[in-house]
């Protein structure tokens, strides 16, 4: 598929975007609409912001936007790819790209652009794609050996069909429900290639690597329908409550976060055992996976993970994480907004808190319209200001902090 150039203003002007909510201190703004289903982004030296789509626009999965002549304003947009997915950065020359079964990269001239939008080179492709939960988010390591990319799981609860029982053990773990490492620098690999570097994860939309602790973080989707297949044990309102959203810090290969076998109750601030495997919403059980660095609400979808390394933020929010959700909580009557949760010596420092609220444009407790926006991506540009992305209404939002 060719690329496609069209020049002009995305945007008529930078639009301040005074219905998202922030701190004091900030301001945002929307700089690009209507780009379609922009899942995560990436942003160039030279200010170019990438944004990967998850479904084809224009039958392609990548935009590019460039101010041409820095005034501040996208002038150009390009489309590329002809593949749908979720993962999109740029790590040296190179930029990387994920479709729903592989990890591609594009060389990058010396501008800091793209060379040929025809030519993208093969990092790892042939990877499960079951079309339930298949996005493939990806990241390297500190010194770019590996390559970690999200696999998950198309069966919430490793359930057997037509059964309330779960399979034990887990089949489906030998290929999805983690997140898989490859060689960041070997082209052409394939799933076999790779080894299971995280495991008990349904799936991990939002994973980064954060250089203060040298480890990978993973934002895991936590799974559902406990009333519905077990009233006898869970309420309807525990369904919608229940397990939690939760931070996992991998520091090695092998370590579990537990799935499906046990979830995370934030109510119990405990490790339950699952429904399917013998539990009855009390019984603990998983000593030997991951208790989360943070748990979260039910059902909010985290979809990417931050942790800020620029000096444009108060000092506050160096080395913290920002986090976008892209669902709600029935329990908070919150929803679609970017988290932040302090971190001092690679431990949270605090309790998590609502940065930017009020993407989705009305009010959750009393809804008055559809819901306008969902924040997907985030992005760091050279200047320390936060890129935020979103696959509903497909605009893209630069948050900036002036003194």
């Amino acid at each position: 598929m060719k690329s496609i150039l069209i020049l002009g203003l995305l945007v008529p002007s930078m639009l301040i975007a005074q219905e998202i909510k922030v701190p004091l201190g900030f301001r945002v703004t929307e700089i690009a609409k209507d780009q379609g289903s922009a899942r995560h982004i990436t942003v160039s030296k030279q200010g170019h912001v990438y944004a990967k789509l998850s479904k084809l626009k224009d039958g392609n999965g990548i935009v590019q936007l460039k101010d041409t002549d820095q005034d501040g304003v996208f002038n150009e947009q390009t489309l590329f790819a002809s593949y749908p997915g979720t993962g999109i950065m740029i790590d040296g020359e190179y930029l990387y790209a994920s479709s729903n079964k592989g990890v591609f990269r594009y060389a990058l001239n010396a501008k800091g652009e793209v060379a040929d939008f025809n030519k993208p080179e093969t990092i790892v492709d042939g990877l499960p794609d079951h079309g339930r939960d298949n996005a493939k988010p990806f990241v390297f390591d500190q010194g770019k050996k590996h390559i970690y990319v999200t696999i998950g799981s198309w069966n919430d609860p490793c359930r057997v069909p037509g059964t309330g029982q779960g399979m034990n053990p887990c089949a489906i773990l030998d290929s999805a429900g983690g997140v898989w490492q490859f060689d960041a620098n070997k082209l052409n690999q394939g799933f076999k290639d790779g080894v299971r570097y995280a495991t008990g994860l349904k799936n991990a939309v939002g994973i980064t690597w954060n250089p203060q602790t040298q480890s990978l973080f993973a934002m895991a989707h936590g799974r559902g329908q406990f009333h519905d297949f077990y009233p006898q044990y869970y309420t309807p309102q525990q369904s919608q409550e229940l397990p939690a959203e939760a931070m996992y810090e991998f520091k090695k290969a092998g370590d579990d976060a537990g799935w499906p076998y046990i979830y995370y109750d934030q109510k119990q601030n405990k490790k339950i055992v699952a429904p399917e495997y013998g539990g009855d919403g009390k019984k603990t059980g998983g000593e030997k996976a991951l208790n989360p660095v943070v748990a979260f609400p039910a059902h909010m979808g985290p979809n990417d993970i931050l942790f800020y390394q620029g000096n444009q933020f108060p000092a506050r929010y160096k080395h913290g994480a920002f986090i976008a959700f892209h669902g709600q909580s029935s329990e908070l009557k919150k929803g679609y907004l970017v988290a932040f949760v302090p971190f001092k010596n690679g431990k949270p420092s605090g309790k998590w808190e609502i940065f930017a609220d009020n993407f989705a444009g009305t009010d959750l407790v009393k809804p008055t319209g559809p819901i306008e926006h969902r924040p997907c991506g985030l992005a760091e540009g050279p200047d320390g200001s936060l890129y935020v992305s979103d696959d509903l209404g497909g605009s893209i939002y630069r948050i900036q902090f002036k003194k």
